[in-house]
């Protein structure tokens, strides 16, 4: 499993960042292009996107890998 892929504010609009990693993968004008590319990263290691708002706090996570807690139904 990869690193999970944060969606954070940048000082030249938001970022995508590896958990642990110093500087940003990329740096886009707007969140949903940011969002866009952390969830191919994802896809790709199979691992998460968690998504911070404006002041910094986690406003959602999406997990494309081997989730931990599944989903009890099957639909």
């Amino acid at each position: 499993m990869g690193k999970n892929q944060h969606v954070t504010k940048h000082e030249n609009g938001w970022q995508v960042k590896g958990a642990g990693n110093s500087k940003a993968t990329q740096v886009f004008n707007t969140q949903a292009e940011a969002i866009q590319r952390a969830r191919e990263i994802a896809i790709n290691q199979h691992s998460e996107v968690v998504i911070h708002g404006k002041n910094g706090q986690i406003r959602n996570k999406n997990s494309y890998g081997n989730d931990p807690c599944p989903p009890k139904d099957t639909k």
